[in-house]
């Protein structure tokens, strides 16, 4: 008789691991389930904040970087008309291989917040994303929305 009650005993504990094992795993299962509000945030802000590091970071020591370039364009020529129209056209056509809609590249510093480039309707953007790099005196801005 002990030998049966001590096995009903046993499937009981065996049972109950089991029923708290199921639980732990709903529950745990339930709580890691993406909030799907963030992953739009993080996406524009990473789309801003990618493209500037494309467009400031080296493939390899011989290459320069786009950041690079326009600012040594400015400041060859002195930050001149010719300069700033040649650095917009460059612009231009940089963020167009990106497939860009809706973005606005600007240096902040030396030029007095000089839009080089941009598309779309920057005034009533809302959820701008913006990254900024910096080469000698010279600070870009590029924000999408």
């Amino acid at each position: 008789m002990l030998d049966e009650k001590g096995n009903f005993f046993i499937i009981d504990a065996v049972l109950a691991v089991i029923l708290l094992l199921c639980v732990f795993l709903v529950f745990n299962s339930a709580i890691s389930i993406p909030d799907s509000s963030y992953s739009g945030e993080i996406r524009e802000s990473k789309n801003a904040q990618d493209i500037m590091e494309i467009l400031s970071g080296k493939v390899d020591y011989d290459d320069g970087t786009f950041i690079r370039e326009i600012s040594e364009i400015l400041e060859e020529n002195k930050n001149s008309k010719e300069s700033i129209n040649e650095v917009s056209k460059l612009s231009k056509d940089k963020f167009k291989s990106f497939n860009l809609v809706n973005y606005r590249f600007s240096e902040t510093n030396v030029l007095n917040d000089k839009v080089l480039s941009g598309s779309g309707d920057y005034s009533g953007a809302e959820d701008v994303s913006s990254a900024t790099r910096s080469y000698g005196d010279y600070y870009y801005t590029l924000s999408t929305w």
